[in-house]
């Protein structure tokens, strides 16, 4: 039974920041390519192919969820492995934030090959506020012992400075894809095509590989580590799912190296729908844990599941996102689109779920409510925005956005939803659209 419409089920375009020209003007380095809020939800992180890292605070002047410009800084720079003749983008892959404990913030921001501990800091700048002879003026006559000042500094202006703490490198042999702070606020994972490595926050020169499988001979190879993510409470426990569509539960209590997985979850396929693209679509391109570690989200192509944790042979709830694609999948390969890694994300209370699609379109799910709302981050949301007062017309908006959705032929499969964020404590998201970051409000 298809779930009940509700078209924009108090959803509102809050927030844009970065240029709103046409994407034919976009320059490559400012596609935003990860977002993440803070545990906090009062800051917000987006990197970029440009290797840069833009930081939004909260604006607390202002009525609702609304943030502002805090700091940037460039994280990574191109580089070039000579030994394997390859040029290493400086494209951001993703940003974690560590666990607040003083003044300072601490996130961690990855590239294929490299990842940085960054620490942001409010620097104080000082003057000199007080000369005996002041600047470009020559002495007069004497200066009396009484008439001595000794020099103060003085409070001049505050800076946001961003510093690497440590650089994490030379671990990974293939592009890192995931990255996961563990819960003890000391370790975080590293995971890339064929190993899962563990590091020390504080050891930059060793990590500890904990999955590893790359086969002896490579024409064995079957399937590629897609993502990884440490448990939210249990600092032991860590999943990651493959290219072949399933997850693999991890205990570091049973042993140090995780090849033998404590739990697998997998869906039989269907031999009805088995197709030349059946492998491709069924690879999962996210994966996270809700905030009370017990159930876990998985995107792949078409769908975004949710398994219990104790519950193995198949997922609680399938939502289709690209059914209506299905027919398409022989253009979506040719222009490489099938093999787009959209994530997906739970809401703080766990109750929703949110993906992305094509035309800057996304989705976000009720899991008890059974809603599901069709959103757009496009200057349609502008003028959404305006007309937000008047209802007929915004219902009506809704019904034309969900015709838009569903008509394949009509998508424009060079715009979106990849990447997004969901606040964790209140019903807040953040989308990254090509160049554009977007923020919803419910």
């Amino acid at each position: 039974m298809a779930a009940p419409i509700d078209e924009n089920n108090g959803w509102q375009f809050r927030q844009c920041f970065g240029d709103k020209g046409e994407v034919e003007d976009i320059t490559e380095a400012d596609i935003i390519s990860a977002v993440e809020f803070d545990n906090t939800g009062d800051y917000l992180a987006t990197g970029d192919k440009g290797g840069r890292v833009v930081l939004f605070e909260r604006n607390e002047g202002r009525k609702g969820c609304e943030y502002k410009f805090y700091t940037e800084f460039q994280s990574h720079e191109p580089e070039f492995d000579y030994l394997k003749s390859l040029e290493i983008e400086e494209k951001i892959n993703k940003i974690r934030w560590c666990k607040r404990q003083n003044a300072a913030h601490f996130l961690l921001s990855t590239n294929d090959k490299t990842i940085k501990l960054w620490k942001v800091f409010e620097k104080s700048i000082k003057v000199v506020a007080e000369n005996n002879i002041p600047d470009g003026v020559n002495p007069t006559g004497p200066i009396t012992l009484s008439s001595l000042k000794l020099p103060r500094l003085i409070l001049h202006d505050t800076m946001i400075a961003a510093v690497p703490r440590k650089i994490y490198q030379n671990a990974h042999a293939y592009h890192i894809n995931s990255i996961s702070v563990n819960s003890d606020g000391e370790t975080y994972l590293s995971a890339d095509d064929l190993r899962i490595n563990l590091w020390n926050l504080n050891i930059s020169d060793q990590s500890f590989n904990i999955v590893d499988i790359k086969p002896v001979n490579m024409e064995e190879l079957t399937e590629v580590i897609t993502a990884a993510e440490f448990h939210p409470l249990d600092c032991n426990i860590l999943m990651y799912s493959s290219s072949k569509g399933n997850i693999k539960l991890g205990d570091l209590r049973e042993a140090a190296l995780c090849d033998r997985h404590s739990k697998v979850f997998e869906e039989e396929e269907d031999p009805s729908t088995k197709s030349f693209f059946s492998e491709i679509i069924s690879s999962i391109s996210d994966l996270k844990f809700s905030h009370d570690g017990r159930y876990i989200l998985s995107r792949d192509y078409l769908t975004l599941k949710v398994w219990d944790i104790n519950m193995e042979s198949k997922p609680v709830e399938t939502i289709s996102i690209h059914e209506h694609l299905r027919n398409k999948l022989c253009d979506l390969y040719e222009n490489d689109c099938i093999f787009d890694k959209f994530e997906g994300t739970f809401s703080g209370d766990g109750s929703h779920v949110l993906t992305g699609s094509y035309s800057n379109f996304f989705q976000i799910h009720g899991l008890q409510s059974k809603t599901n709302t069709i959103l757009q981050a496009d200057k349609s949301a502008f003028k959404a925005k305006k007309v937000a007062a008047k209802s007929k017309m915004a219902a009506r908006r809704g019904v034309l956005r969900r015709d838009e959705y569903f008509n394949a032929d009509n998508l424009d499969y060079s715009k979106k939803i990849l990447h997004a964020s969901w606040h964790p404590r209140e019903n807040t998201i953040a989308l990254a659209a090509t160049n554009n970051l977007f923020i919803f409000q419910q």
